[in-house]
């Protein structure tokens, strides 16, 4: 996974995640990303980052597609499939969390 060098729309004044934010916590590597919406905010000094965020599953454990099962969400110029919880979206050869 890597991180994008943007920093997220809300400060840590504006709204701090924590255990009782109401956004998922998802573990990433030494820190804890929480869903924020559509991406990841992973708190850095006085900010929080904004990071990429890749799928728990990859397109050789299950191909997201018209029979998959799973809910098919059109965004923008791609499609997103809703799968645990999570809006899975096709990028090279992984899925990106949306």
């Amino acid at each position: 996974m890597s991180t994008a060098e943007t920093h997220a729309e809300h400060t840590v004044d504006e709204h701090a995640h924590g255990d009782d934010c109401g956004h998922q916590k998802i573990e990433h590597g030494d820190h804890v990303d929480y869903v924020h919406g559509t991406h990841h905010h992973a708190l850095h000094g006085d900010h929080y980052d904004e990071h990429e965020s890749k799928a728990e599953h990859g397109v050789d454990e299950h191909r997201h597609g018209d029979d998959c099962g799973h809910e098919k969400v059109e965004h923008d110029d791609h499609a997103d499939y809703v799968h645990d919880g999570h809006r899975h979206a096709l990028h090279a050869d992984h899925y990106d969390e949306h």
